[in-house]
């Protein structure tokens, strides 16, 4: 256990929980608590996105695999990151705000009617509570050495401090907090870069390439398979999922969304840059040694001093919580706008309920993500179950509907309880609640998608063919 750890974790946790309660005052309606007024200009979408998409996997897994694998491990989490947000800026960005919606189910009701719209809202919190559960899992494990935590508590103590905020100032804390956030991550990573370029020239990294026999280190496209499957899982999930949607119509314009989003693509690829830099450039100092704990673990508790150590200690929980707050944010708005006032109370509530409708949804979607971190204990599975979730049962559908101009109720349906049934089934089979050989995610991917595709096709054969029934009928 290291006090000087807990005393900077003290610090940094008050100044979160204090910016959370300056903007309790603010909460006067569910669009401030989950839009933040639609009042985002284009600087804070892009620091928002930055933090939010830059958790636990870019930093403790990446560098990982950064360190094993050599450039490609770019592929991991930057090349979708940086490609997610160029789909949304040039393609998506505009429709969504001329779009009369203000969650992701409601373009499905329009498209796929009201049934469609519930089973879309089921699995986007699902998707939101495994992957808040992804960053639980990063700060159980990462906490334990330093802290002296057992794992539950690890979880229990991050947890705690991100629902104070979270419940006093919606998506305005999480906004303020991914300032802070984002300067720490953009200081530490440029910080931890400019100490490995000082101890790690050039030639030792050859050296220790070429003694480990890594012959495809630098080679950007090693394990192709793998890295596609996983890439192409990550970029249709994000594609799909609400965290950017919901950025979209928290901003002013759709002018200011594009630029957020812009801004964002530059910073993923200096920050996953750098990433792979870290993992490449530390190679020589811990070749041939069996790391017990994640490669910046390692350099918190060996390589670096109290203060450094420290700073770096706070950029890693900076990258959990940034994630970890927009996941259950982002999953308590679809809980609130699409289960409870629209199944529960649908002629709607006085503006005190709804704002507490949303803050009992936050703490629901937390206690359940708490609930599944405890069964998962890798940050890469869990994350990559959850991309799973929403690559599968909704990216097709969640697609077509944007430029679909009338109703397709059994294409969406389908589609959508085929290739989200799969998923479900991949989800429960990980979790071992249920006895199935299926493939493991990523390679479980492709068999998903075409279940997904599958039902849309026939549905929309099924739809048109009704339509062309009734039209007849008509005459």
């Amino acid at each position: 256990m290291r006090a000087d750890f807990f005393l900077f974790l003290g610090v940094y946790f008050a100044l979160l929980v204090f910016i959370g309660l300056r903007f309790s005052r603010r909460m006067k309606s569910l669009e401030d608590y989950f839009l933040a007024s639609r009042s985002l200009s284009g600087i804070f979408i892009f620091v928002s996105l930055t933090a939010s998409w830059f958790g636990a996997t870019s930093i403790l897994v990446s560098t990982d695999e950064a360190r094993q694998v050599g450039l490609s491990a770019f592929w991991l989490v930057g090349l979708p990151a940086v490609a997610t947000v160029l789909i949304f800026a040039f393609f998506l960005a505009g429709p969504i705000r001329r779009l009369d919606i203000l969650t992701l189910p409601d373009l499905v009701e329009l498209r796929y009617g009201r049934t469609v719209r519930h089973l879309s809202s089921f699995l986007i919190i699902w998707y939101m509570v495994v992957l808040a559960a992804s960053q639980m899992v990063a700060l159980g494990n990462f906490f334990g050495p330093f802290l002296g935590l057992s794992y539950f508590w690890s979880l229990a103590l991050g947890t705690a401090v991100v629902l104070i905020y979270l419940l006093s100032g919606g998506l305005f804390s999480v906004v303020a907090t991914d300032i802070i956030q984002c300067v720490l991550l953009a200081g530490g990573m440029t910080g931890l870069m400019i100490f490995l370029w000082n101890i790690s020239p050039v030639e030792t990294i050859l050296e220790a390439v070429r003694q480990t026999g890594k012959v495809d280190y630098f080679q950007f496209f090693s394990g192709f398979e793998r890295n596609f499957l996983v890439a192409l899982s990550f970029t249709m999930a994000w594609t799909i999922s609400p965290i950017a949607w919901q950025r979209i119509e928290a901003a002013k314009t759709a002018r200011q969304a594009k630029r957020g989003l812009f801004g964002a693509a530059g910073a993923f690829v200096l920050l996953y840059g750098l990433v792979v830099f870290i993992g490449i450039f530390s190679l020589p100092l811990f070749s041939g040694r069996q790391l017990s704990h994640p490669l910046i673990s390692e350099f918190i508790s060996s390589e670096l001093g109290t203060v450094w150590g420290g700073l770096l200690f706070i950029v890693v929980v900076a990258a959990i919580l940034s994630t970890m707050d927009t996941a259950i944010n982002t999953g308590a708005l679809s809980l609130t706008r699409d289960v409870y006032l629209r199944i529960f109370s649908p002629r709607g509530e006085a503006r005190l309920s709804a704002i507490w409708a949303g803050r009992i949804s936050t703490l629901l979607v937390a206690v359940l993500a708490f609930a599944v971190a405890t069964r998962f204990q890798s940050i890469l599975q869990t994350i990559g179950v959850a991309s799973e979730i929403m690559a599968e049962g909704l990216f097709i559908p969640g697609m077509a509907m944007l430029f679909l101009k009338k109703k397709r109720p059994l294409a969406g349906g389908l589609s959508l309880m085929l290739g989200g049934g799969f998923a479900l089934a991949s989800f429960l089979a990980e979790m071992k609640l249920l006895p199935l050989l299926l493939p493991a995610w990523p390679f479980s991917l492709p068999y998903g998608l075409a279940l997904g595709m599958i039902g849309f096709v026939v549905g929309l054969l099924i739809d048109q063919a009704r339509l062309s029934r009734v039209r007849e009928e008509s005459r």
